[in-house]
């Protein structure tokens, strides 16, 4: 990769990683946004797979309880296999226009789902299960984004925050380790990608202690309407430029 290219890169992932200290978005959803915009998604992906995953599985030691949790909704993370598989097949087709729209679509309706605020409930069943744990792996594997309808889902069951926080992140790290694994069957994960993802660590790490320091003194409600705003706009634009 071209000096100016690893430059935009690490300042991606900067930004996506204020936006989770600051809102507490998801940081691969938001930096696969940006970087969608200017890199090929066979070259995002694989860029953004380091820092995430790191994020994710520290967030989930830190939440304790894996095991329980696992128990619990071992089905749920099975069902997303298929979808996962699916979805890289597709991304390892060529064409990228149907990730990018499907990431676009993806971000609006997380922007969209934040924004309105609301809740709803669902009973956890196999059935459920089965919709969202296949429809998350789908996206998954097309977009890199593990966030959708994963989240939705689990915050419609009666579960606590501790356990919702411990359920997405499991959910999270156990996809991006199957897209690990998935990546580099397809060779996309060249020794420079790896490299410039593993260095990608240092500026998502400032980039969080920054978000966290202006969460601290902003309205953080207020902010956070702000950024699922953006997050919403920047999806539509890919949905436009993919389908322009």
């Amino acid at each position: 990769m071209e000096p100016l290219t690893i430059a935009f890169v690490f300042a991606t992932f900067l930004f996506a990683a204020f936006l989770k200290g600051t809102a507490g978005l998801g940081f691969a959803t938001t930096c696969l946004g940006v970087m969608a915009g200017y890199l090929d998604m066979r070259l995002a992906i694989p860029l953004v797979i380091v820092p995430s995953l790191l994020s994710n599985a520290l967030v989930m030691i830190d939440a304790g309880g894996f095991v329980r949790i696992f128990r619990r909704f071992w089905f749920l993370y099975a069902a997303t296999l298929p979808g996962l598989a699916v979805g890289l097949w597709v991304l390892g087709g060529g064409d990228t226009t149907l990730p990018r729209a499907v990431l676009g679509i993806s971000m609006v309706l997380y922007g969209l789902y934040g924004l309105w605020g609301g809740s709803f409930s669902l009973p956890y069943t196999r059935f459920t299960a089965s919709v969202a744990g296949t429809l998350t792996g789908l996206v998954n594997g097309l977009t890199g984004s593990q966030i959708m309808p994963m989240l939705p889902y689990l915050m419609s069951l009666n579960i606590t925050k501790d356990e919702l926080v411990q359920a997405i992140n499991t959910s999270f790290t156990i996809s991006s380790v199957i897209m690990l694994a998935g990546l580099g069957r397809m060779g996309l994960l060249s020794a420079e990608t790896m490299t410039v993802s593993a260095a990608g660590v240092i500026p998502v790490a400032v980039g969080i202690w920054l978000g966290g320091k202006v969460r601290r003194k902003l309205p953080e409600t207020v902010f956070r309407k702000i950024v699922l705003g953006l997050v919403a706009v920047l999806g539509a634009a890919l949905v436009v430029k993919a389908l322009g």
